[in-house]
This record gives structure tokens, sequence and C-alpha cells, in this order.
């Protein structure tokens, strides 16, 4: 809506008048819309355009499912996909042949030419045997860095639709370390999910039971403290590495599945689907704000011209409606403009709020500052580069100012909006949406007004605009030519002594006679042309009384007679 307020406003705005009345009239259709749009138009946007976390399943929104209590799955599909995945199976992910058969090569290689392995963690070089008489912390194992359960339970690896086993047991996941640190960290991981399952009802994410919550949430302190038998010369150095080195795993695994989710047609279909949705409840929200507002104020102007009685003031407001029906298709090509302007924006935001929440997490409200910054930018760029209305170039920068300042008034309201969510009357449900709604329309629409009545009246602005205007630019090149071209014409037509206006319409029907006769492209097609041209240019057929050629062709006395 915010964004259509400039052109709405400008016309009320007259700044050779009455400056106080005319502001007023404007913050008046302001708070008019701003209820209108809070109170009865909003539904179309806020139970689907903004969407904390965007509208589209992103990799990285659904994993904030569980620990973002706002966040949700946007599609039903992938919902259902998540729930009715298949129970973690242990021992399916440990006895994959990739995974027993690694361990088996190294087991041979040291049995055959007693080859130690280096532990990646420790630094420290291992011995591939489970005699008692090897300590813990130096018997080998290989790890599976990214832990099998976290991977099978991870909701962006349910949303890329690949295998857990194939990404737990794929080279890049593999590390030798040590019997003693491995049980470790899969002992934590198991605790950790039984504590998460029990605090929130659901799996815990990958993000809280990998390498990095292990550190971050004291479990490798734990482990050091617990098990002084250990033998690890540098903590430090270990973290390192370990980091290091699961890192690197989670890299490989991230693009796997980025690559397989972000290719794929279903992402396209819900990116489009919801580009396609947003733009058109945008544009229809914008065109229906500035309808029905127009119908009120034509109510409100019969209502100041109403008697007391009872049924006047029915009659009134019937009148009002119906020239307020009247003055919204007055502006039907405004209405139809708003509509494809506010559909681009729509289209353009979607995208833009689907391309953040692949990175992060886009709130109710940055959707909404996304969004309305889209519209202004497309009106803006419209003006700029286009240049409808064949402005001068400091009156195009002006409007284009206008434009923008508008985006940074919502914005500003946006803002407000948000601090609203924070209070107690934020909270409050259904009234609570609604007065964040008004609140943050109303800031907008405020400084909307006041921005554009300084761009209007400001001398220093002006000045500006004076000095712009007098930079020769394309436009001012071409409407030159256009004019010179007009009184040439209009010369040589006083010079011949011609009806310019005839004349203009006899050469447009004539240059429209020979498009008809050009387009025939056989005898059938060319006698039809000609009998259309006939009677486009009011011109009787030499047939006579005869209704065509055959007729006229029977008849041994007929005459071709040319008039």
């Amino acid at each position: 809506m915010t964004d259509s307020f400039v052109k709405q406003i400008n016309d009320d705005y007259d700044v050779e008048t009455d400056v106080y009345n005319s502001i007023f009239k404007q913050y008046e259709r302001v708070v008019v819309q701003g209820l209108i749009t809070s109170f009865g138009l909003d539904f179309l946007i806020n139970r689907y355009v903004d969407q904390h976390g965007g509208n589209v399943d992103t990799i990285h929104t659904v994993r904030q499912i569980g620990k973002d209590s706002k966040m949700s799955y946007k599609n039903k599909q992938n919902k259902d996909a998540y729930n009715n995945r298949s129970k973690y199976n242990d021992r399916s992910y440990h006895s994959d042949p990739r995974f027993t058969s690694v361990k088996a090569n190294a087991r041979q290689d040291y049995n055959e030419n007693g080859t130690l392995i280096k532990d990646v963690y420790t630094g420290k070089d291992l011995e591939y045997t489970k005699a008692s008489a090897v300590p813990n912390d130096l018997r080998v194992e290989l790890d599976h860095v990214i832990e099998c359960k976290g991977i099978h339970e991870d909701r962006g690896r349910v949303l890329s639709g690949l295998n857990g086993i194939d990404l737990a047991n794929s080279d890049e996941n593999f590390a030798w370390t040590n019997k003693s640190l491995n049980a470790s960290m899969g002992s934590w991981a198991r605790q950790e999910n039984e504590r998460w399952k029990n605090e929130y009802g659901c799996d815990a994410p990958l993000s809280e039971v990998d390498m990095e919550a292990y550190f971050r949430k004291g479990g490798f302190d734990n482990y050091l403290k617990n098990h002084p038998e250990v033998n690890i010369d540098d903590p430090e150095a270990t973290k390192e590495r370990m980091l290091k080195q699961y890192r690197k795993s989670r890299k490989a695994y991230n693009a796997k599945i980025n690559q397989a989710y972000y290719t794929s047609p279903v992402f396209f279909k819900d990116a489009a689907k919801a580009a396609g949705i947003v733009g058109i409840t945008m544009g229809l929200r914008q065109t229906l704000g500035l309808f029905f507002s127009e119908i009120w104020f034509a109510v409100r102007d019969e209502i100041k011209q109403c008697k007391e009685e009872g049924q006047t003031l029915f009659n009134k407001i019937a009148t009002g409606v119906k020239k307020g029906w009247e003055n919204a298709k007055l502006k039907y090509k405004e209405l139809w403009h708003k509509f494809i302007e506010g559909t681009i924006s729509g289209v353009l935001s979607s995208l833009t709020t689907t391309l953040c929440n692949i990175f992060f997490t886009t709130a109710k409200n940055l959707v909404r500052i996304i969004r309305q910054s889209w519209a202004s930018l497309v009106e803006a760029t419209k003006i700029l580069l286009f240049n409808p209305d064949l402005l001068p170039f400091g009156e195009r920068v002006r409007a284009a100012a206008k434009i923008i300042s508008t985006g940074a008034s919502v914005v500003a309201g946006s803002m407000v909006s948000g601090l609203i969510t924070e209070t107690v009357v934020g909270k409050i449900p259904v009234f609570g949406d609604i007065v964040q709604t008004f609140c943050g329309t109303l800031v907008t629409g405020i400084l909307s007004c006041s921005l554009l009545y300084l761009l209007d009246r400001n001398s220093t602005v002006n000045k500006i605009v004076q000095v712009l205007n007098s930079i020769p630019t394309v436009d001012d090149v071409v409407v030159y030519y256009q004019t010179q071209a007009r009184l040439l014409e209009e010369y040589c037509a006083k010079l011949m002594d011609i009806d310019l206006a005839v004349f203009q319409k006899e050469t447009q029907s004539y240059s429209e006679a020979v498009s008809i006769l050009e387009n025939a492209t056989n005898q059938q097609e060319l006698n039809s042309a000609l009998q259309t041209v006939y009677e486009k240019l009011d011109i009787k057929l030499p047939f006579g009384e005869h209704k065509g050629m055959g007729p006229f062709m029977a008849d041994p006395n007929s005459k071709l007679i040319f008039s």
C-alpha cells in the first residue's frame, strides 16, 4: 500500500493553495487507508506473505525448526517427508561396506606390515589392535566425523532427499582417532539428544549434537576432567585439529545437500509458486486499498452535506458509495498500473526473501521491509529510466526521491511494528497483530506525507531541482523534435489551405486500407478485403442494384457505375 501513497497524496496536494489544509487531507488519506488495510485487507498479506522465515522451505530454515519457536515448514509435503522418515538404525550405518572396507584394509596393513595409523585429532600414532595391553587412547577407531544419528535426523538432509547412509559413509566423513575420544563424543551426542527430546519433544538439530556443540557445551572439557588417564599433550591443539577436520567434512556434507535441493524441481516449483502468490496478493491488496478509500472519501463528502433526518443520511451514504464506485472506475488505468507494479514488486521481494533465507532467517518484519523496499525501488526505477510522464530531469529526480523516501518511511514503520511486538499489547492474540499493523502503517504514512511536503516546499530542494531541470537530456531532444515535426505539419497545412484535422483523418483511413489489402494472400481474401475497404471508405459499389459480381454478370442489361 505505502508505495502508492506518493501518487495518491500528490493528487490531493497543491503547493499553490492552503498548505496546511492540503497536508492534513493527505494525513487523513493515510490514516483511512491504514485502517482499511489493518482491519480489513491485511488478511491477504499476513497469512502468507509476511511469514517468519519467508514462504519457501530452505535448508537453513528447516534446520531452525525446534530451535526457533516461530519457525515451521512452509510446504506440508516437506513436513510429512520428515515426520515419515525411517527410524534410525545404528547397525545400517556402521555395517555399510564403505565403512567396513576402510577398517578391514587398515587392519590388514597393520597385521602384515605393522603400519601405524595417525590420529587425525591428537596427532599420535595408533595401533590397530584390541589387545588389552594397549590403552584406549592409543587404540585406533574409524570415526564418522559428522555423527550418524545427527545426519539421519537432519531436517536439511531429509529436505534434500539424499540418503543418510550414503552421506555418513563418504570418504569426506571418515577420520581415524583413538577409541577413548571417539566413545566420548558418541556418548555425549546420545545424552544431548535425549535431553533435547525430553525438553522439546523432538530429536536435537544437527547443530546441537555436532562437534562444534561438543566443544561449545563443555563436552570436551568434561571428557578431559573425567578421564585423567588420557594422555593429550596439548588440548588446545587437539581441539583445533578436531574443529578443522569437522568443518572440512561439514563443508562437503552441506555442499552435497545444497546442490541436491537447490537444483531440484521441488525447490524451483515452491519458489515460483511463492513469488506468484506474493506478487498477485500485493497487487490485489494495493488495488483494493485504493478502491475502498475512494468509496470512503465519497461517502464522507456526502455525509458532510447531509441533514439530520435518518432517511436522508442513508440516501447520502448510498449516493456516496455510488460516487466512490464511479471515482474508482475513472481511475481504472491507475488501479491497473498499481496492480502490475505491486505484482512485480511482490515477485522480486519473494525471490529476494527466499535467497536471504538460504543464508539466514528473515523475521516477519524483515520480510515486510524487503517487500515494501522492492515496491519503492520498482516505482523509482520506472520513473528514472523510462520517465513515463516526460518530466524534466530535476522533477524526475524529485519524483524518484519521493518514492525512496516513502520506502524509508516503510522501514521506520516496520521497526515500530517490531517494537510493539515485544510489548504486552503486541502479545495479545489477534488484537496485538492488528495494533502492530495499524501503528506501523500510521507511522509510515505520517513520515511519507511529511517527507513529501519537504521535498515539494523546501527552498534548497527546489533550487537543486531547477539546476537539474536545466541539464539537457535525451527526453528533451525527443520532445523538441516531436514539437518541431508537429509545427512543420501545421505550417504546411496552412500553406496549402488544408484542414489539418480532416487531412490527418483521411490519411489514416487510406493507410489502414492499404494495410488491409497488403494482408490478402489469395483472390478470395483480396475480394473480401476490397469489400471491407469500400465499406470503410464509404464508397458505393459499381454494381448498381446488384449485390455482387455474380448477379451483375448474369444481367445482360447491367452497367458498371462509378461515382
